[in-house]
């Protein structure tokens, strides 16, 4: 039998994963692959290592912001070197996993199948949570959580048939890196070690076998520099934090052990804005001193410069949640009382007929029940005004509406509309409800930028009968025992409040294709291979 303290050490790593060794090879081994005939300054130019750092929940205002203030120096040198663009469009759902899944993948979740943070699987019959609050925890099955998050995710429920950037990089011989990124499969063998906090009670094993890229970090599980120890301390998070993630890129610059490509996660700027809201600086401070232990490594800053391209980017935004616990959160049970509702602590029963998988500012909602048309669930929906937008799909049809709203939009892709992004789509009812504008068959995206797609990708991202429903801003959805942000801030929906985030580019002479994380992949493998 498990004991509370062994619960208490698995809530904590949960948490700690989504608020969520191995051998490096030479860098003899990364030289080694020629470049196409190209100007010799151009080719020694695209040689150069490329460093991608992910900040968690970055945003436009607030880096300005910091960097006016002195406060980010790091991120002020880079801007001040490089190029910088304030709106790329993120994934949807705006959730971690979801969004990191799309920049992996190059894909949208109707290709790569990761639903969100949370989400209710079909096929197992279960909810899946990759992240959840202190009270959830308390009533679902953490050894599972672990599992799905080291080990499903990345070898199970990540789309097989979608190659990650590392498994492509890895099959034209380039090697690449992964420091504390959530989402890492790759084709090379990795064991992680579990921490021995947790006693031999739970059905965890001692490790777990995983494949990632051939150089791999994930926090206390596996790490590049044996000599790390403090900074993956139970109070520390087992190594999820920003310092972690810097020492491990210093050590592999240190050694000169940088591969064409490294992706750097900072997660702890999203725990800031979370509590403190979308204006606040603090966590922006913190990665960016992590982040200047990252260019000291060179030895100088300029020097940084010379032998590295760098690519700052954030992953979604977040939007401020009112401080007013009643005016702030719509708990969608009271909604849907018509239905028996699955409770989070135990099985899915046969009498079950809906569940319910928020996401901060999403949901999914299941209708288990066949004799439940979709369209009756959106009604009952339909009575709340703060509901932004209702989708369901009905054959292969997206139809939208939204709270105390009559009108309809459907549409699938592929038809006589193309949209700024060159995507093709047939559609009919009012436009105006995802605050569209046409022109001679020409789609402009309003508040909720490139919806069509990244909408169309969640109603298609996993098997179930299901409605997906976001809030507007200010607001939060909710369920058993979900966590919230009162007074703080949030993501999870299509508005433009949580999908914009900012791109620092230095030393690079290119762009994606569009700017949308979903066209960085391809970008990415242009930089490290032509």
């Amino acid at each position: 039998m498990k004991s509370r303290f062994t619960y208490a050490i698995l809530l904590l790593l949960a948490l700690s994963l989504t608020v969520i060794s191995c051998k490096p090879d030479s860098a003899s081994q990364i030289r080694q692959h020629s470049l196409k005939a190209q100007p010799s300054a151009e080719r020694n130019k695209s040689q150069k290592p490329v460093l991608l750092i992910l900040i968690d929940s970055l945003m436009d205002k607030p880096l300005q912001e910091a960097i006016r203030q002195g406060r980010a120096p790091a991120l002020g040198y880079l801007l001040a070197n490089g190029r910088y663009y304030p709106q790329v469009v993120s994934s949807f759902p705006t959730m971690s996993v979801t969004i990191d899944s799309t920049l992996l993948t190059g894909t949208y979740a109707n290709e790569h199948h990761v639903p969100g943070l949370s989400w209710f699987s079909n096929k197992e019959k279960r909810m899946i949570y990759y992240g959840y609050g202190p009270k959830e925890g308390l009533k679902i099955d953490q050894p599972q959580v672990l599992l799905d998050i080291l080990h499903q995710l990345n070898l199970v429920q990540l789309n097989r048939d979608t190659k990650t950037i590392h498994e492509e990089l890895a099959e034209k011989g380039k090697d690449t890196a992964s420091i504390n990124a959530i989402l890492w499969r790759g084709k090379t063998p990795h064991a992680l070690q579990i921490p021995r906090l947790i006693d031999f009670g739970t059905r965890l094993p001692d490790e777990l076998n995983v494949t990632g890229p051939k150089l791999m970090s994930y926090a206390a599980f596996v790490q590049l520099d044996p000599n790390q120890k403090s900074e993956k301390r139970i109070w520390r998070k087992y190594g999820m934090n920003d310092e972690f993630s810097a020492q491990e890129a210093a050590y592999l610059i240190a050694n000169k052990k940088l591969p064409p490509l490294t992706i750097t996660y900072l997660p702890e700027n999203d725990m800031e804005v979370h509590k403190n809201g979308p204006a606040t600086i603090e966590g922006i401070e913190k990665a960016d001193k992590a982040l200047q232990a990252v260019l000291d490594a060179f030895g100088s800053w300029d020097k940084a410069l010379k032998e590295a391209r760098w690519i700052v980017m954030g992953d979604s935004a977040q939007s401020a949640v009112l401080d007013d616990r009643k005016a702030a959160t719509i708990d969608l049970r009271s909604l849907l009382t018509d239905y028996q509702i699955a409770k989070i602590s135990q099985p899915v029963t046969p009498a079950d007929q809906i569940v319910i998988s928020a996401n901060e500012r999403m949901a999914y909602i299941y209708a288990l029940d066949s004799r439940i048309p979709l369209s009756d669930i959106v009604k009952r929906l339909q009575r709340e005004p703060k509901l932004d937008i209702l989708a369901r799909k009905e054959d292969k049809k997206i139809i939208v509406t939204a709270g105390k709203i009559n009108r309809e939009f459907s549409y699938q892709p592929n038809g006589p509309f193309t949209d700024p992004y060159g995507q093709t789509w047939t559609f009919s009812g009012d436009p105006r409800l995802l605050d569209m504008t046409m022109n001679k068959n020409r789609i402009t995206y309003g508040k909720y930028p490139d919806v069509l797609a990244r909408l169309y990708g969640a109603m298609n991202s996993h098997e179930g009968r299901y409605v997906v429903v976001t809030v507007q801003p200010g607001h939060e959805l909710i369920t058993e025992s979900s966590p919230t942000h009162i007074g703080g801030a949030a993501h999870g929906s299509l508005h433009e409040v949580d999908s914009l985030v900012p791109l620092l580019v230095t030393g690079i002479a290119t762009g994606p294709q569009t700017l949308r994380i979903v066209d960085l992949k391809d970008w990415l493998l242009r930089l490290t291979t032509e």
